[in-house]
């Protein structure tokens, strides 16, 4: 059994899983699943070669809601059985005293995320347009559950959210950095001037991605991942922050690689699934880039404190640089 895991305490973890889960066989193994880069993953396995995921915010560094495991967990029992594949919940825990934070576990669902190493190897091959399809088919099929029928009405509010979102960033950054950013404070009071009418609420995913999900060999959507960041709201921001992420000039930007659609093929293809209006889309691609650039600004500040384990320091180096670029697209999108 592991017993230096960052984040992990063994003995009472084994304990809670053997009073939580049927049929759990100890010892365990913990291990940290690289690339995440906001609540941390570890892989649970036992001697039955049963797996699961654990999930659990960073080391320190934590900033308000933003690492909310609760959240999450409440987000994919409700969506476990809706079109939206999420993996199954099997437990939260709110006792810090377990392993030192709040965590949550569900089952451990085998397949392909594709990160940077993925990209750059040609994982997929022939079936990339079949996964970019089914990335997006999969966000309209999220965005036409209606959050009362799941029990999510009360998730968040329902109007208003991208000047929330605004606020709620603006002050997450504030928290997070310590340097001048004046292409950030520009981008956000252009934004804040020319907010879009709200259409109905929609679950929103917040942070929804290629690499926060994994696909099969041939392109299917087995989970969507990482929902800390969900609520109600405009579900065209999920398809402004998809675009920036399509096409970046660093890290995983799928767009940049042989077999996968054009930005444009995979925007039709979301309008027609939708029915919706993307005729302000570029209001939105804007925010994305802004939010983006705010989130990176706090991750960087984790990454150097630690947070996220000593030797994940030098992940950092890129992401100032980033911050700036995204807060220059933002003004130009704008």
């Amino acid at each position: 059994m592991s017993t230096a895991t960052p984040g992990i305490d063994p003995e009472p973890l084994t304990r809670w899983f053997a009073e939580h889960i049927d049929g759990v066989r100890p010892p365990l193994g913990f291990d940290l699943i690289a690339g995440g880069r906001s609540n941390l993953t570890y892989r649970v396995t036992d001697t039955a070669g049963r797996a699961w995921a654990l999930r659990r915010p960073p080391l320190h560094g934590v900033l308000g809601s933003a690492h909310d495991v609760g959240r999450e967990h409440r987000v994919i029992s409700a969506l476990g059985p809706t079109a939206v594949p999420v993996p199954d919940a099997v437990g939260l825990c709110d006792d810090d005293a377990v392993t030192g934070a709040p965590f949550f576990v569900m089952d451990f669902v085998e397949g392909i995320v594709l990160r940077d190493e993925e990209l750059e190897a040609g994982t997929l091959g022939d079936a990339r347009p079949e996964a970019s399809l089914a990335m997006v088919d999969t966000l309209a099929a999220l965005h036409a559950v209606v959050p009362a029928d799941v029990g999510l009405d009360d998730l968040g509010r329902h109007e208003g959210y991208i000047a929330r979102q605004l606020r709620r960033w603006r002050g997450q950054l504030e928290q997070s950095t310590t340097r001048d950013l004046p292409a950030m404070d520009e981008a956000h009071r252009r934004l804040e001037a020319a907010i879009p009418e709200q259409g109905p609420a929609t679950i929103v995913h917040g942070d929804y991605r290629l690499d926060n999900m994994i696909v099969s060999e041939r392109g299917e959507v087995r989970a969507v991942l990482d929902w800390e960041l969900c609520t109600l709201g405009d579900p065209l921001a999920d398809v402004g922050l998809l675009v920036v992420y399509w096409n970046r000039p660093w890290g995983v930007a799928p767009g940049n690689y042989p077999g996968f659609p054009p930005i444009d093929e995979l925007i039709d293809r979301y309008a027609q699934r939708s029915g919706r209006d993307l005729s302000d889309l570029d209001f939105y691609v804007a925010f994305g880039s802004w939010k983006l650039a705010a989130i990176i600004e706090g991750v960087h500040a984790r990454y150097v404190s630690g947070a996220y384990g000593e030797e994940a320091r030098t992940a950092a180096d890129d992401m100032p640089a980033a911050v700036e670029q995204l807060a220059e697209a933002a003004l130009a999108r704008l």
